[in-house]
C-alpha cells in the first residue's frame, strides 16, 4: 500500500488530528481534525507548519525540529491552539515521530494531535477543580446530605455567619436561620426541590450570624442527583445583600431627606412671616402697659414664639444646603475649639476626655458646617448625661479615613428608637429642647463632604456616634494660631488632654 494511501486509511476519519511534514517542516498532508483545528480551509502542501502557527503557541514547530534533529519521538502538552479565525481556542497534546529510511535518514515527520479540548477531564481532576471553585467562592455555599445535614461549608460561609466548618457540620442550616423568613417560602422551596422536573430553587430570606445580626441573602439551592434520579445531596449557595440594602437604604434615605427640604424650606418662609408680626405686636404691647399680668403674659408669648423661630431657623437649616466654602481643616483642632466653646456652658460634673494625634489630621471639608456637626453631637452627649457623667471625643485615623468619635456614659438609645434617629422632626427630648433636625442636619453635611456618621449604643451604658471622613491626599496643615487652644505653643505636647467642663 502506498505511504499515502497508508496514511488516508489510518487518520483521515479518526478522531485524531495527524500531519506529516518533510524534514524542512513543510506540510505534505494532513486530516481533517488537524486542519479544523487550526481553523484552515485551504489545501496546505509544500506550506511550512509555522504558516499555520502564526501568532499561536510555537512550542510545536520547536518540538518538531528536535524530534527531527535527535531523531526521537517528542511530546509537548497543553500546547494552546487558536483557529485561524481567533474565534475559538482549543488545548492540545502533541507527539512528533521522525520519519526515517533504510538507511537512518529522516524524510520527514508525523505529528499527532490530541485535542483535550473535546475530552472529559478525569474524574479526579475534575472533582479538585470544582473543590477549588467551591472553596474560593466569595459567596456563602453549603453542601447538605439527601436528608439536610450539612457536611460541608466554604471559607465564605465562616467568614459570614462566624462559625467554624467543624461547628456547623451535622448540624441543619437552620443553625443560621433568622426565624423571619416565613414558612410558606420554605414550603415552595422544598416542593421544587423534591420536584424531578425541577430540582431547584431560588428566592430572597433572612439568616442570622453567630452574634444575632441579621443577613439578607439571595439563596440558590440545586438537588444533587445519581446516575439513576435519585438525590443525594444539595447545594447551596448564599449571595450575602448586607452591604447592597445598606446602600438601597442610604440611597431612599438620601432622597426622602431631599423632598422633606423643599417642604421644610416651603413651609418656614410661610411661617416666618406671621411669627415676625407677633413678636413686633408682642413688643409694642409690652411697652405700652405697665399691668404685671399681660406683661407676664407678653413674656409667656414671646418665648414661645422664641421656640417656633428656633423650629423655623431649624427647617431653613434642614433645607438650605449653602454652597461649601472647602479648605483643609485639622480635626483635632477642630475638636479641640469646639470643647473649648462649651467649657463653661456644661455642669462641671461632667468629664470631657479629648484624645487627638500629635500631629494634624487634615481632611478636606467647610469647616463651619463640620464644627455645626461637632458641636450638636456634644450637646447630645451632654444631654443624654443629664449634669452628670463622662464623653470622651477621640480622633483618630484609619486606612484613608479621619474618624471622630464621641461617646457618652448616658442612658442609651432604646431599640425602638434607633431606626429613627436620622430622620428629621424626630426627637426623644422633652419639649422645647429639640427639634428632631440635628442629627438629620449632620447625617447631610456629611453626606456632601463624602462622609458617613454611625452610632453604636447600649441602653444604661451609654451610645457612641462615629464619624468618618476621607483624609486629604497630601494637603499641607492649615496654619494655626498660636493662641488657640490645642497648638503646641499652648505647650500641649502629649496627644491626650483630659478637660473638665464648668471648670
Amino acid at each position: 500500500m502506498a505511504e499515502h494511501d497508508w496514511f488516508a486509511a489510518t487518520f483521515s476519519r479518526g478522531p485524531t488530528g495527524a500531519a506529516l511534514m518533510d524534514p524542512d517542516g513543510h506540510v505534505l498532508r494532513w486530516n481533517p481534525v488537524f486542519r479544523d483545528l487550526l481553523g484552515e480551509t485551504g489545501e496546505p502542501l509544500g506550506r511550512p507548519l509555522t504558516d499555520f502557527l502564526s501568532g499561536r503557541d510555537h512550542r510545536l514547530e520547536a518540538a518538531r525540529g528536535e524530534s527531527v534533529q535527535e531523531r526521537r519521538k517528542v511530546e509537548v502538552r497543553g500546547v494552546a491552539l487558536e483557529t485561524a479565525q481567533r474565534d475559538r481556542r482549543h488545548l492540545v497534546d502533541a507527539e512528533f515521530y521522525p520519519q526515517t529510511d533504510a538507511h537512518g535518514g529522516v524524510t520527514g515527520t508525523l505529528v499527532v494531535v490530541q485535542d483535550r479540548t473535546r475530552l472529559r477531564e478525569s474524574s479526579e481532576e475534575s472533582a479538585r477543580l470544582f473543590y477549588e471553585a467551591f472553596l474560593h467562592s466569595t459567596n456563602a455555599m453549603e453542601l447538605t446530605d439527601r436528608d439536610g445535614y450539612l457536611v460541608d461549608v466554604n471559607p465564605a460561609f465562616e467568614r459570614i455567619y462566624g462559625y467554624r466548618k467543624d461547628e456547623v457540620i451535622g448540624h441543619r442550616p437552620s443553625l443560621v436561620a433568622s426565624g423571619r423568613t416565613d414558612r410558606a417560602t420554605y414550603g415552595r422551596m422544598w416542593r421544587d426541590l423534591l420536584d424531578p422536573g425541577v430540582g431547584s430553587w431560588s428566592g430572597e430570606v433572612i439568616n442570622r450570624d453567630r452574634e444575632g445580626a441579621e443577613h439578607p441573602v439571595l439563596l440558590a439551592i440545586n438537588a444533587v442527583r445519581d446516575a439513576n434520579g435519585g438525590i443525594t445531596h444539595f447545594l447551596g449557595v448564599a449571595v450575602d445583600l448586607t452591604e447592597r440594602r445598606a446602600w438601597e437604604r442610604a440611597a431612599m434615605h438620601s432622597e426622602r431627606m431631599h423632598s422633606l427640604g423643599q417642604l421644610a424650606a416651603g413651609v418656614a418662609h410661610e411661617i416666618n412671616t406671621p411669627l415676625a408680626s407677633i413678636m413686633l405686636i408682642a413688643e409694642s404691647i409690652r411697652r405700652r402697659t405697665d399691668d404685671r399680668w399681660t406683661q407676664e403674659r407678653i413674656t409667656s408669648l414671646l418665648s414661645q414664639t422664641e421656640s417656633a423661630a428656633r423650629i423655623v431657623r431649624g427647617l431653613l437649616d434642614f433645607a438650605r444646603r449653602p454652597e461649601s466654602r472647602l479648605g483643609a481643616i485639622d480635626l483635632g483642632e477642630l475638636a479641640t475649639t469646639a470643647i473649648e466653646f462649651l467649657r463653661g456652658k456644661q455642669s462641671a460634673d461632667v468629664e470631657v476626655v479629648l484624645e487627638v494625634p500629635a500631629e494634624p489630621l487634615i481632611v478636606h471639608g467647610d469647616r463651619e458646617q463640620l464644627n455645626q456637626v461637632v458641636l450638636n453631637l456634644l450637646n447630645n452627649a451632654y444631654d443624654s448625661l443629664e449634669n452628670a457623667g463622662r464623653v470622651v471625643v477621640r480622633v483618630f485615623a484609619q486606612r484613608d479615613w479621619a474618624h471622630l468619635q464621641v461617646s457618652d456614659t448616658g442612658s442609651g438609645i432604646p431599640p425602638e428608637v434607633r431606626p429613627h434617629v436620622f430622620e428629621p422632626f424626630f426627637t426623644t427630648k422633652p419639649e422645647g429642647k429639640g427639634t428632631g433636625l440635628g442629627l438629620a442636619i449632620c447625617h447631610g453635611i456629611l453626606q456632601s463632604h463624602g462622609g458617613t456618621i454611625q452610632f453604636e449604643t447600649e441602653v444604661g451604658r451609654g451610645t457612641t456616634f462615629d464619624v468618618r471622613l476621607p483624609l486629604a491626599d497630601g494637603a499641607p496643615p492649615p496654619p494655626r494660631d498660636p493662641s488657640s487652644p490645642g497648638s503646641p505653643e499652648r505647650g500641649i505636647p502629649d496627644p491626650t488632654r483630659t478637660l473638665s467642663m464648668g471648670s
